[in-house]
């Protein structure tokens, strides 16, 4: 049977000769890793379990989302799981190395083929070199660190080709933002993508990078790119060992293929709040900004650095606005140092950080404030994601650009005298929430809903990344919802038994358990949703906490706080006001034995 890419990585680490998708199978995992903040639960679920590590050489810490420390619960974290990686023999990755699913590759640990799980849910930025990275919950972690293997659910597949000439002007960012403008945030929701095109095999790798690393955001598991040439010899050259390239067979199957025109992408932003609301840069061209943000996984590459070089060698950071710019890893920041751009930087009045995930994490350098306008080369502008200010998305040239001419623009219009800053004087909106129980489990469950119609709800607006050091489930529920517009008070409102209804891609963006865990520490029962992200998904049910998805429950006509009833075995929905019933998606089979066993440690 011919095998798709995901289909040939799966099955190579499986010990089966195919597999089909939605196949729900075992798979070895290469490289196993957890970050400083998720790394303590991870640790904290493996003691709490008693169990040990299956092999420490293929398991690693990587201490990027805050590398200096600057935040006491995270010094605290780091140095929890130190001590745990001296006792394990652990090799960790620390505060002065980067981020790392950037130094799995630079190190030689991840090649084109392999798998690799971590609590960072932008693991799939190893599409880059065509290998399976996906981020996971600490429960999953534990478990794979702990057994050296993870179930996991084929997904279909999609075959993407861009044709025609790339125009001069588009970055890879661009590309990235093209894409989340034709696709959205879930039309590809579960799917893995493979890219193809005469465009695509020129990328370099930096560029391949820049792409892959934002399939989250269009909902996919992945966005594999055929490693080229030159990528394998990186990677060859990395990890000292001759490489087997990895392709998709000729006649592999897809669900659907699709063929677009690069030459007629142009340069683009995406504007706050949602990086699939991506448009024209001429739309926002001349906005005012207050900041600059250059680096994350997405664009903290070398390449980054150069363009960013070339455009602010000789000139200055406009009056008023901050730029912060922090490479992807240490090598790479020394690359920089090296060829002269350190300098540069600091010359045109810029800001520049240690190596790390900077403003994509809370506490480190590309954190803005109430009322504050950046422009950020991050893959998330999530409401609150990097702070409480607006976040427009964008390649490290336009961020350059507009930083140095203080507002939004291309290098090709940089003004000869930078726009002026007026300071807004707005202030931060404190909220204060409540703390409920967690609920007992059932197999009928009954209570009041919660109608949320909303898609697209990631989790940063189910739980913010401020309170990503709470590792008590019991402090988790007083924070549900409170960075969503129109929903800051549900914790306050929220019933023991309550019942969650919502639309599609619930669960978006990051891989953190809380935004779980939040809503049993709230006590709510259930939620139901048309969809739910791929890593939420998972964490729900490995957390043993009820979600299942529907098509369409119209026939129920329900109503703000109806009284309805789901039963978990049959799946039958009942708005128990009006007697009327409908039957939505059932558990799989994976769900129901997890769901049963209390958890997936039990």
């Amino acid at each position: 049977m011919a095998l798709t890419l995901i289909e040939k990585i799966i099955a190579n680490h499986s010990g089966k000769k195919t597999v089909k998708p939605n196949e729900i199978v075992d798979i070895e995992i290469d490289v196993r890793a957890a970050r400083d903040f998720g790394g303590a639960n991870v640790v904290k679920n493996l003691l709490d379990n008693g169990l040990e590590i299956n092999d420490a050489s293929k398991t690693f810490f990587t201490f990027d989302c805050n590398p200096t420390a600057s935040d006491q619960k995270y010094a605290e974290n780091q140095h929890f799981c130190r001590k745990y990686a001296r006792e394990k023999n652990i090799k960790i990755y620390d505060v002065n190395t980067g981020i790392g699913t950037h130094l799995v590759m630079e190190e030689g640990l991840a090649t084109p083929g392999c798998t690799l799980v971590s609590t960072d849910s932008h693991a799939h930025i190893l599409g880059a070199i065509g290998a399976c990275g996906q981020g996971m919950g600490d429960q999953d972690i534990a478990a794979a660190w702990a057994a050296g293997k993870s179930w996991f659910k084929v997904p279909e597949s999609v075959k993407l080709t861009l044709k025609g000439k790339r125009p001069g002007n588009v970055s890879a960012k661009d590309i990235v933002l093209n894409l989340l403008n034709k696709f959205g945030a879930n039309s590809l929701l579960g799917y893995s993508v493979e890219l193809y095109g005469e465009e695509v095999d020129k990328l370099t790798l930096d560029e391949r990078i820049t792409i892959s690393s934002m399939a989250t955001e269009m909902g996919a598991i992945i966005v594999l790119i055929p490693p080229s040439d030159d990528v394998m010899k990186y990677c060859e050259s990395r990890s000292g060992r001759k490489l087997e390239k990895i392709v998709a067979d000729s006649d592999a199957i897809y669900t659907n293929e699709f063929e677009l025109n690069i030459s007629e992408f142009v340069p683009m932003v995406s504007r706050p709040g949602h990086p699939e609301d991506s448009i024209n840069i001429d739309e926002v061209r001349k906005t005012k900004i207050d900041s600059g943000f250059i680096g994350s996984c997405t664009n903290g590459r070398f390449e980054d650095m150069k363009v960013t070089a070339e455009i602010l060698k000789g000139r200055k950071v406009a009056p008023g606005v901050v730029l912060k710019i922090v490479p992807a890893t240490d090598a790479i920041w020394n690359q920089c140092l090296d060829a002269g751009y350190i300098k540069i930087f600091k010359s045109a009045g810029a800001l520049v950080s240690n190596a790390g995930c900077a403003g994509c994490a809370a506490g480190q350098v590309g954190q803005n404030g109430p009322g504050e306008v950046t422009i950020s080369t991050g893959n998330r502008n999530f409401a609150g994601k990097q702070g409480k200010g607006k976040v427009y998305l964008a390649s490290p040239a336009e961020v350059a650009a507009s930083a140095v001419a203080g507002y939004i623009t291309t290098p090709d219009q940089i003004p000869e005298i930078p726009s002026v800053f007026k300071p807004t004087g707005q202030t931060a909106v404190s909220t204060a929430v409540g703390t409920k129980p967690a609920s007992e489990k059932s197999t009928v469950l009954e209570g009041k809903i919660w109608i949320v119609k909303e898609d697209n709800i990631d989790t940063d607006m189910i739980f913010h990344n401020r309170y990503l050091t709470i590792t008590n489930i019991a402090e988790m529920g007083q924070y549900t919802f409170d960075n969503m517009a129109g929903w800051e008070d549900f914790a306050k409102k929220a019933e023991k038994g309550d019942i969650v209804i919502t639309g599609k891609n619930f669960g978006a963006g990051s891989s953190r358990q809380q935004a779980v865990d939040c809503f049993k520490s709230l006590g709510i029962q259930i939620i139901i949703a048309e969809s739910f992200g791929a890593i939420y998904e998972r964490n729900a049910i490995n957390a043993a906490f009820p979600i299942l998805t529907y098509n369409d429950i119209s026939a129920l006509n329900l109503q703000q706080r109806n009284r309805v009833k789901i039963d978990l075995e049959t799946s039958i929905l009942t708005n128990l006001e009006t007697g009327k019933s409908v039957k939505i998606n059932e558990f799989s089979s994976v769900q129901v034995e997890i769901y049963k066993k209390g958890g997936l440690l039990n």
